[in-house]
């Protein structure tokens, strides 16, 4: 599913050079549920734009499925994307569009026919407990709604992977419990999710395997590991 093979990506010049992310190797199988964790600046936001194709290695090799994330030109990157959802922490969602509005758009810039929105939509949003408030807009939804409205956006496109990037930071803790169980049961469906994240709690209490990065480099990979950074 996703491999990087002795990844470094480094930032400015050569007069004042900083490796975001130093000679990480590891990869990621299909179905599985990985934590990647790490203080802020650690480099966890690194691996995610490398991933999607945001950011480009300045060395090493990023694979996703059948991509070469190093050699996709900027018209194939959408394919690449349209792969992987992405969940960020402040939900991103359109503030003038209704829920189902929101979710319907990432169909409509794929170019997917009306009947696919009309099929789609509502049972996505039904997959996260938000059928009922299809019509509402975003100011009308609490924190935990509208980071539920993103993961239906998320998963709209069927992708293989969800990336889902601090996506409790701005919850309290009922609703931070909620998408965590909303995104295991993701994974039991079947769908890669990597959780980028620098709670300790989640980390521990689901038991999943651990990626730990620290200053840009990976210092622990761990099958059903803990959050030990210092």
């Amino acid at each position: 599913m996703v491999i990087f093979q002795n990844v470094s990506k480094i930032y400015g010049s050569d007069g004042r050079q900083m490796a975001a992310l130093e000679d990480a190797t590891f990869s990621i199988s299909q179905k599985e549920f990985v934590s990647v964790v790490g203080k802020s600046g650690a480099g966890k936001s690194t691996i995610i734009k490398l991933i999607i194709g945001e950011e480009k290695p300045s060395k090493g090799r990023v694979i996703f499925g059948s991509y070469d994330v190093n050699k996709l030109k900027y018209h194939e990157l959408p394919q690449l994307r349209r792969r992987v959802g992405v969940i960020f922490q402040d939900f991103r969602l359109l503030p003038n569009k209704t829920a189902y509005e929101n979710v319907a758009f990432a169909l409509e810039v794929a170019g997917r026919p009306q009947s696919d929105i009309i099929d789609f939509v509502p049972q996505s949003l039904e997959m996260v407990g938000l059928k009922d408030k299809m019509l509402n807009f975003p100011k009308e939804l609490s924190g935990g709604e509208k980071q539920r409205v993103a993961i239906a956006r998320a998963m709209i496109n069927h992708p293989d992977m969800v990336i889902a990037d601090e996506p409790t930071g701005n919850l309290d803790p009922i609703n931070m419990w909620e998408i965590i169980k909303l995104l295991m049961k993701i994974n039991e469906l079947g769908t890669t999710v990597m959780l980028a994240t620098h709670n300790k709690d989640i980390v521990n209490n689901i038991s999943q395997r651990v990626i730990s990065v620290e200053n840009g480099k990976i210092i622990r990979d761990e099958a059903r590991g803990k959050y030990i950074l210092v």
